[in-house]
């Protein structure tokens, strides 16, 4: 059962808000059925009475939760409130915290805060300090901080931003939350090694020729253009999401599944992968017109807001090396892209193939190698490629699949915002991202950043540029 608690949402008015947190949290609270221990108040710059914002609210359920208008109106009626925050003026915070207080009294609640940031990332730092003057930084339960990404543009904003957050929160207040980190198959990547005796003795470099994560979108950069061209694909996929994938791919054995035995260990690869070297082992991209999923795609040049002389990267393959006894010598190739062929989210492990060829193959080259296939979107799931004999044909080979999915035995898979909004009501950090991962893996990129490549066109609905085959030539394919 959830602790009774207030859960205040920044940014309330929102399309994070709207999409993904309310379905989340009603989800979550249905879940639980403590549907008299809880509020939900949303802060926002909107000008709003409670009964306009759980308006809102409503549509937003029933377009989003598929909820019914009964359902819908039922849930907003009980459980939400509104408090608009003006320009964010010392006395706006004042007037909140009453607010914080009043509602405590009026559901009886202990004084349990759960405080989401889903706003810009320029609003962060003003926000926090204006949060700690007016006193809602502790309480007489527990307080906890929600920061969305990115955290900082670059090693200097990020412990920036960190100096001021921890001038206000302790750590243990705080969660820097990854959404990608909430899915089913990221969590389950632990169990996948640390469970299966089969596995984790051959995770090493005696017989992983190489690791691929992948994380592609078939849409261009649409109307996030303006945003996107301030960040790139390196700061808003790279330095959080495929970063989280491959601490966990490559992390030690933790000594618990306590979160900080499993944070330190990731935060350990991290200390352990060298510097990269741009001319080497990084490739940038922006694409071109081109066609996706029958879909004309414009060039990233011809968006609205970008510039015509971006240099943003739409597109970036990088080969990371982890300097430690499990894996020196093999290489972690991250890749991601807009405007790509089509969604999708995986880990690849490819596996050395054996050291003598006994056997034909169906190309009557090489054995295809064993890879492991830990798809994380769309279709959540586990796929190892392996070889079989061809019937009547002596010992030609072919390569087949073994698969699981996750919705064909369990059906729904849980959104990673209710697993994640779950987990900080529970108090469990496991899967949030401590303050030296974000140093570490800043201290990583943003060499990048300051002097990266210059990226190189590939059409919308290509894999990416040419320029990046001696990165990925030996990848599995996308299939």
């Amino acid at each position: 059962m959830l602790p009774a608690h207030l859960f205040i949402v920044f940014g309330a008015t929102g399309d994070l808000m709207q999409r993904k947190l309310l379905p989340a949290l009603y989800d979550m609270l249905l879940q639980d059925g403590a549907q008299s221990t809880y509020a939900i108040l949303g802060v926002s710059r909107s000008k709003l009475t409670d009964e306009a914002f759980r308006e809102q609210a409503r549509a937003s359920l029933v377009e989003f939760a598929g909820l019914s208008e009964e359902t819908a109106q039922s849930f907003c009626a009980q459980s939400l409130y509104y408090q608009c925050l003006g320009d964010q003026e010392a006395d706006d915070f004042q007037t909140l915290a009453a607010r914080v207080q009043e509602l405590e009294q009026r559901h009886d609640l202990p004084g349990n805060r759960a405080i989401y940031l889903s706003l810009p990332p320029q609003a962060f730092e003003p926000t926090i300090n204006n949060l700690g003057r007016c006193g809602l930084n502790e309480s007489p339960g527990w307080t906890r901080l929600v920061i969305e990404k990115p955290f900082g543009r670059d090693l200097a904003t990020a412990q920036a931003l960190n100096e001021v957050v921890h001038r206000h929160y302790r750590e243990d207040q705080v969660y820097r939350i990854d959404h990608y980190l909430g899915k089913e198959t990221v969590k389950n990547l632990l169990v996948f090694r640390f469970g299966n005796a089969l596995f984790e003795p051959l995770w090493n470099r005696d017989h992983v020729e190489r690791v691929d994560i992948m994380v592609t979108e078939a849409l261009g950069v649409g109307t996030r253009a303006g945003y996107y061209d301030r960040s790139g694909a390196l700061r808003d996929m790279i330095q959080n999401h495929l970063t989280q994938l491959f601490t966990l791919v490559a992390m030690e054995p933790p000594a618990s599944t306590e979160a900080n035995a499993i944070r330190y260990e990731k935060i350990k690869v991290l200390e352990s992968t060298m510097p990269i070297h741009a001319e080497r082992d990084v490739v940038f991209g922006q694409y071109t017109d081109g066609t996706v999923e029958g879909t004309a795609i414009p060039g990233y040049l011809d968006s609205e807001g970008v510039p015509g002389d971006s240099q943003t990267e739409t597109y970036a393959a990088l080969r990371l090396h982890v300097n430690n006894w499990r894996w020196q010598g093999v290489p972690f190739v991250l890749q991601t892209g807009k405007a790509m062929p089509r969604r999708l989210t995986r880990v690849s492990v490819t596996f050395r193939r054996p050291p003598v060829r006994l056997f034909q193959s169906d190309n009557d080259c090489y054995l295809a190698s064993n890879v492991l296939h830990l798809t994380i979107q769309p279709d959540e799931g586990v796929a190892l490629n392996f070889e079989v004999k061809v019937p009547e044909q002596g010992y030609r080979v072919q390569t087949h699949q073994l698969s699981f999915d996750y919705a064909d035995i369990f059906g729904h898979v849980p959104d990673a915002y209710r697993t994640l909004l779950e987990d900080v009501v529970k108090g469990d950090q496991t899967l949030f991202v401590h303050e030296r991962e974000v140093m570490e893996s800043w201290n990583l990129y943003t060499p990048l950043l300051e002097n990266g490549p210059a990226p190189h066109p590939y059409p919308a609905g290509s894999w990416g540029p040419s320029e990046a085959n001696s990165l990925i030539q030996d990848a599995p394919i996308q299939s």
